[in-house]
């Protein structure tokens, strides 16, 4: 018999590298164990809580109506005439058939995503930043994820003979990591303050950037903000630093923003990176190359499964956007169901339409409901012996540091583990609970942390929280 064509012995090295925390192996697990439970295994638990990833809609958030009731109509045009549907989002389905090619969601949309959307989105940008915005320098994506790699990809290159190099903070989400390492690129890794509710020191960002100069050229630099998963909220006066620190250093400003309506800390508010930059005026304002990305994944939608994003291009050269937009082209376009989530999200029920009064009514809802959860969560976390946990400023998670036995470590170590998988583990055979281990987002060594969401529902959160407690009691005596 012939030899395979790919073995993993000449599989792409990248590929191996790649490490995607958030559906490692613990999730793998979690899905055996909920096959386990329908089958009727006894366990001493009777669901899985799947607290890895922020799936609002899985973890039984509501959908919005407005959201659904115009992707219904464009998927189903006769809804249009023939349904009692509220006459703004008839006619916003109308819109953005009109748009579409043969007047059908079914048909490919421009690359960069349908013309009306991209407009919206535009308008929308301006409206937050009280600054103009180009339609014509927003993408539309499936989802924030496939803009990031997008941009990611164009500094696969090596300049005078080094690699390209990333800022990515740490912890950091696994999409950086692993897209870093697949195409190539060198991460740089800064790490936030925790003591400092995870803030971030530009002093802290010249110690990377010079360390990691000897070995790679260092082009761009990752924030992310609202924190995953830190859930922190950067001051005006960080983002300020930030800025002078990308500019003077010649980097390409990778903004984050997915999280920018998940705002719940008294004292803390969403500024977003373009808007500093334009008001901090000149040379920043014309100078520095920003690329930021939202989603309708989260927020108060949590329309994760739909799939839908955009990005910002600021500054970058016409040339370089033009190549950039080639790149996407192969990719034909987004999903237009997504884009018609992110068209709903752009532009809201104005007060005096229909679908004004319940569309405003569940989204204050959401978002008071996942602030509860916020203060909830690091409120009993910091109540657990063991246990200390930032406040969840924003975004949908929180990232507590744990205490491990030296006996747990131990027996970690015995079993090839890193000391917060081990424990993951346990958790989650012993509780049904799956979290992510802070190792898997990155985590200053000899400690240890986890990521949970805040997204279970109240009821099932404080289930959650209770059996985290006990869990901990008893593992912790098993191993002291």
């Amino acid at each position: 018999m012939a030899s395979k064509a790919v073995t993993i012995e000449n599989l792409n090295p990248n590929i191996i590298k790649l490490e995607y925390a958030v559906r490692g192996p613990l999730v793998i697990r979690a899905g055996e164990i909920e096959k386990e439970l329908e089958k009727g295994a006894k366990k001493p638990f009777k669901t899985v809580i799947k607290a890895n990833i922020g799936d609002a809609h899985a973890m039984g958030q509501t959908p919005i109506t407005f959201i659904r009731q115009v992707i219904a109509c464009v998927t189903y045009p006769d809804l249009i005439k023939n349904s009692n549907f509220p006459a703004d989002v008839k006619q916003r389905a109308k819109d953005i058939l009109k748009a579409c090619g043969g007047g059908s969601v079914g048909s490919y949309s421009m690359s960069q995503g349908i013309e009306l959307v991209r407009r919206h989105v535009a308008e929308y940008i301006e409206k937050r930043d009280g600054h103009p915005a180009r339609w014509q320098d927003i993408c539309l994506s499936t989802g924030a994820s496939t803009a990031i790699k997008n941009v990611l990809q164009m500094l696969c290159n090596k300049i005078d003979g080094k690699p390209s190099g990333v800022m990515i903070p740490i912890p950091q989400y696994p999409l950086y990591s692993a897209s870093l390492a697949e195409y190539g690129l060198e991460q740089v890794r800064y790490y936030l303050d925790e003591e400092r509710d995870w803030g971030l020191d530009v002093a802290e960002l010249t110690r990377a950037l010079k360390q990691a100069d000897k070995t790679c050229k260092v082009r761009a630099l990752v924030v992310i903000n609202p924190g995953n998963p830190t859930g922190q909220v950067l001051t005006r006066a960080n983002i300020e630093a930030i800025v002078k620190f990308a500019h003077e250093n010649g980097l390409l400003l990778l903004a984050d923003e997915v999280y920018q309506k998940n705002v719940y800390a008294p004292g803390s508010e969403f500024f977003s990176f373009k808007k500093v930059m334009r008001e901090m005026g000149e040379p920043y304002s014309s100078e520095l190359e920003l690329a930021s990305f939202m989603s309708v994944s989260k927020g108060y939608v949590g329309e994760s499964g739909l799939r839908g994003g955009w990005m910002e291009l600021v500054n970058l050269q016409p040339e370089v956007q033009a190549q950039l937009y080639k790149c996407i082209s192969a990719m034909l376009c987004p999903t237009t169901l997504g884009q018609t989530a992110v068209d709903c999200v752009a532009k809201e029920p104005a007060q005096g339409e229909e679908s004004y009064e319940v569309w405003s009514r569940e989204k204050a809802a959401v978002l008071a409901s996942l602030a509860e959860r916020a203060t909830m969560i690091a409120e009993t976390f910091n109540s657990m012996q063991g246990f200390k946990c930032n406040v969840v400023q924003g975004a949908m998670y929180a990232f507590p540091r744990i205490e491990l036995p030296e006996k747990a470590i131990a027996a970690a170590k015995a079993e090839g583990k890193a000391p917060d998988v081990f424990y993951a583990f346990r958790l989650l055979e012993e509780t049904g609970i799956c979290i992510v281990p802070g190792s898997g987002f990155g985590q200053r060594p000899g400690t240890y942390h986890f990521r949970t969401t805040i997204l279970p529902q109240p009821a099932l959160l404080r289930h959650m929280l209770d059996s985290f407690k006990t869990f901990h009691q008893n593992f912790t005596k098993q191993y002291s």
